[in-house]
């Protein structure tokens, strides 16, 4: 009779931050949207100082908070990352993240280049372990314009400033784990799972039975 070993099983692991970064028009948002309809991914609430808009629901789609409420919770350490945009405040919840990742579930966020730059920068051991951060470059500036076009939701002066913003966003695409070249929706989710599905065989995120 062979000795006995301890065999990890596949199924228990520790789970993985999955930060995805890209130039508005690359099509990230889709991507994250798809991605969350899967069963084996955690949607994590973020937090807003902007007001509600029609059919959102505190604590579901965002828990809305206050200035200084939002502030408060800077100086406490309680973001993972948090951003300032358009006056508005944004923030993923450190702790939150945190108790997914340790029930072994995957966390996929739409993260700009200085909020995945502010995750990078965490000391915590056990952030830095699970995260994987991936960025989305567009084929090229032609086509991003294209692309932001074809959406008819902007006006020239706004295409015009994320095109510019863009130029500011790309050139640190080379701090990233994993970089995609846009193509269509399809192949991207394609790329997408490639990735993932690596990442969750990764010796290291398995646990001994």
């Amino acid at each position: 009779m062979s000795e006995a070993v301890n065999i990890p099983d596949p199924l228990k692991r520790k789970g993985i931050i999955f930060v995805l970064s890209a130039p508005s028009g690359t099509g990230k948002s889709t991507i994250c949207q798809s991605l969350r309809q899967s069963p084996d991914f955690s949607f994590i609430v973020s937090h807003t100082t902007r007001a509600a808009r029609s059919g959102e629901t505190h604590g579901e789609d965002y828990t809305f908070v206050s200035e200084e409420e939002f502030v408060s919770k800077i100086d406490a350490g309680f973001f993972l990352e948090h951003a300032h945009v358009h006056g508005l405040r944004y923030g993923t919840p450190k702790q939150d993240v945190i108790d997914r990742i340790n029930e072994g579930k995957d966390v996929v966020l739409d993260i700009d280049v200085e909020g995945a730059r502010q995750i990078r920068a965490l000391k915590d051991p056990e952030i830095q372990d699970a995260l994987i951060d991936i960025f989305i470059l567009p084929p090229s500036m032609d086509e991003l314009e294209k692309r932001l076009r074809k959406r008819g939701t902007e006006s020239d002066e706004q295409i015009r400033v994320r095109l510019n913003t863009a130029l500011q966003e790309i050139p640190v695409w080379n701090q990233y784990r994993y970089t995609l070249v846009s193509e269509s929706m399809e192949e991207d989710l394609s790329k997408m799972r490639a990735i993932i599905k690596a990442e969750r065989y990764r010796t290291t995120r398995l646990l001994e039975a």
